[in-house]
């Protein structure tokens, strides 16, 4: 008997009741059922999140305003933010309502923005800063998952705060800077024009620093000349004192000639008299006379006059000879004051002199902190702020992606989809007829006849799960032909390998095609990466063939390296040929050991 004539004696045998044929089908659609409802159940989860319910409580107190710092309640805006953006079914409540929902199961989890929530935020600059907290609570009786996904949302809340916070405080900050820079920019041109002054001042200074030596070499000559001045005055005054003296004398000796000149004018004219002469002659002689004595009292007038001024010379001179003396004593002070002058000026000249280059530095100090300053516009702050408070954007690319969620979990289910349809299957299909084996003695055709039934079965579910992807999920396909290859191939290699077992070991080997089944479950890197599994789990990983049909599902799926596929497709024809091999060895070995109940009729012939 052939080949094509065993496989539809078998396909006979499990179509000959309507049973039969129900029992067929149900175990045919077991990889749509199972590939198709997980993925359609998880095509996109994550678009579902804005139907989980959350409770949401703000106690946030906020911050009152102070000084220049206006009012602040971060937990009213991050609430409104989180009800804006829908992320998930939000619902506002208070403390003990979200106690009693997660309770309850009417929640999934809850977030609270504590009271102290915006003190916290804005206490950067208090002697004790402390961190804001959000609070989760997650019931995992209610699901699971819901601490993780809770988790997830509050570290995208607090990014969301943090950035918030950020840009709010860089921006106070850069207006500080652009405030600072245009008080600098002042300063610097105060501080330009205290150069300018100090500089001039420290020019002055110089000048009078000369000019005070020209005055104390003056003044000192002065004084010596002033002492000279002195001397003669001193000496004038002693001259005239003594003029003054012979002049007193002079004067008193006219006055008594004066005094006496009436009585000498009576004396001579009784002496005349006495000589005899008359009256008249006597008149005559004194009218001579009388101009004698009228020239004598004239010149003791002024003889009185001279003396006076003698006197007044003398007192004149003693003025002159006292003042003289305070003027050497001025000039000598004058000296002394214009030699400290002197020294005060240099003292000053130097003094402004540091200060002239002490105002430089400052001026051109500012200037460099001006221009170190950038300049910017109120725009350009707010841009800057917003770049300090999120330094760090994500450009994602992807040499190849899958649409959804369901689409990157497809590969790994439809792969185990097709080894739960062949294992399925190969509770009715019998794997190899013991009539056969002992009529025909051809363990080839036997091995084939009984791989290709439940293969080509296992690849009519592949291809009717192929289609429920595609057409029902929209699962889009890079290389849908090379996809649907893979399945079938999967098939067949699966196919393959559990009639190995069923040859070799029986029901025994039934059973393990399931333990194999769990085992690559676990080893084909269909979720997490297999880098991630125990180190024995990760060695399987290399050897069992489910990895390498996810594998190369993905990169015929989303558009990889159709090289690497290749080296999975043959990866899978090595395991379908060994097990083919071994099957066929199985068979072998069933024609050497036959009893009278493999001569029992069969419905292969």
């Amino acid at each position: 008997m052939k080949i094509p004539a065993m496989i539809a004696a078998e396909l006979r045998r499990l179509t000959a009741t309507r049973m039969s044929v129900v029992a067929l089908a149900a175990l045919m659609i077991v990889p749509v059922l199972y590939g198709g409802l997980y993925l359609w159940a998880n095509q996109d989860p994550y678009a579902k999140f804005g139907d989980v319910p959350v409770a949401l409580v703000n106690d946030d107190a906020g911050v009152a305003a102070s000084g220049d710092d206006a009012a602040v309640a971060y937990g009213d805006d991050v609430t409104q933010e989180l009800l804006d953006g829908g992320a998930f079914d939000w619902r506002p409540m208070t403390a003990a309502q979200a106690k009693r929902a997660l309770h309850d199961g009417d929640v999934d989890f809850t977030v609270t923005l504590p009271a102290d929530f915006s003190a916290a935020l804005t206490s950067a600059a208090d002697p004790e800063p402390r961190r804001a907290r959000i609070e989760l609570e997650t019931n995992d009786a209610n699901n699971y998952l819901a601490s993780t996904i809770g988790a997830q949302a509050v570290e995208k809340i607090r990014r969301s705060v943090a950035e918030l916070v950020g840009r709010e405080a860089a921006s106070r900050m850069l207006t500080a800077i652009s405030d600072i820079r245009s008080e600098l920019s002042t300063a610097a041109d105060g501080a330009a024009q205290l150069a300018d002054g100090a500089a001039q001042a420290s020019s002055g200074a110089q000048q009078l620093t000369a000019g005070s030596s020209d005055l104390a070499a003056g003044a000192a000559s002065l004084a010596s000349g002033a002492h000279q001045v002195a001397d003669g005055a001193a000496q004038v005054a002693d001259g005239t004192k003594t003029l003054a003296g012979y002049a007193d004398r002079a004067g008193s000796a006219v006055s008594s000639a004066v005094e006496l000149l009436p009585r000498a004018r009576s004396d001579l004219a009784a002496a005349l008299a006495e000589q005899g002469l008359d009256q008249a002659r006597i008149d005559e002689v004194l009218a001579r006379l009388d101009p004698l004595a009228d020239a004598v009292r004239s010149g003791g007038d002024r003889v009185q006059e001279a003396v006076g001024e003698v006197d007044r010379l003398a007192a004149g001179a003693a003025d002159v000879a006292a003042g003289a003396g305070q003027v050497a004593t001025g000039a000598d002070a004058a000296s002394s004051g214009a030699g400290a002058l002197h020294d005060g000026a240099a003292a000053l000249a130097s003094g402004l002199g540091t200060l002239s280059d002490g105002t430089a530095q400052l001026r051109d100090g500012l200037a460099s902190g001006v221009a170190a300053i950038p300049d910017s516009t109120a725009d350009e702050r707010a841009r800057q702020a917003a770049t300090i408070a999120d330094p760090v954007s994500v450009e994602s690319g992807a040499l190849t992606s899958a649409q959804d969620y369901g689409a990157g979990l497809a590969p790994f289910f439809a792969s185990l989809a097709g080894w739960i349809g062949i294992y399925a299957l190969f509770l009715i299909v019998k794997p190899v007829s013991r009539r056969a084996v002992t009529a025909l003695h051809s363990p080839v055709r036997i091995t084939l006849a009984g791989w290709l039934t439940p293969a080509i079965l296992g690849g009519v579910g592949m291809i009717a799960l192929f289609g429920v992807l595609s057409l029902a999920l929209g699962f889009g396909f890079a290389n849908p032909l090379g996809t649907l290859g893979v399945m079938v191939l999967a098939s067949f290699t699966y196919a393959a390998i559990i009639l190995a077992l069923n040859v070799w070991l029986g029901s025994v080997g039934q059973f393990l095609g399931l333990v194999l089944m769990v085992l690559q479950l676990v080893t084909a890197g269909g979720t997490f990466p297999w880098q991630t599994l125990p180190a024995p789990l990760a060695a399987l990983h290399h050897v069992l063939p489910m990895g390498y049909v996810v594998d190369a599902m993905r990169q015929l799926m989303y558009g990889g390296d159709l090289a690497r596929a290749g080296v999975d497709i043959l990866t899978l024809a090595l395991w379908t040929g060994l097990a083919l091999v071994a099957s066929m060895v199985g068979v072998t070995r069933m024609t050497h050991r036959r009893t009278l109940r493999d001569l029992q009729p069969s419905l292969i012939g």
